[in-house]
């Protein structure tokens, strides 16, 4: 049918056919398509995180000492999951503790800067 000259009256079965083959390209593309993102849930060492992460190690072990990344410790080791990286890595967040009023209060007295003296009228 592909090298056939197409007439009126063949105009529905070109049409079948050239749904057929788009329905085969659709499949291997969609068999081309990197795998959902379920193998990405692995667990890995601080090697490959820092690889991922692009930081050195001692960083890494900072910021999962003091909770900024998603990671796990068992015994003396670090695990953490690839796509749980990669999901921070992508929003940027910060996990913070939660602080008391106490800590909050201090926190911003200790930012707040002081008032210039006098001459300054805006």
């Amino acid at each position: 049918m592909a090298n056939e000259q197409i007439t009126f009256d063949k105009l529905p079965q070109a049409v079948g056919y050239l749904t057929e083959q788009m329905e085969q390209i659709r499949q291997m593309v969609a068999a081309l398509q990197p795998q959902a993102s379920s193998d990405k849930h692995r667990l890995i060492e601080i090697e490959e995180a820092c690889k991922i992460t692009r930081k050195a190690k001692p960083t890494i072990y900072t910021l999962a000492r003091k909770g900024l990344i998603p990671a796990y410790k068992k015994g003396k080791k670090l695990y953490f999951y690839e796509d749980e990286l990669l999901q921070w890595i992508e929003s940027g967040r910060k996990q913070m503790q939660a602080m008391s009023l106490q800590e909050q209060a201090a926190e911003i007295v200790h930012g707040a800067k002081r008032k210039p003296k006098g001459g300054y009228n805006f």
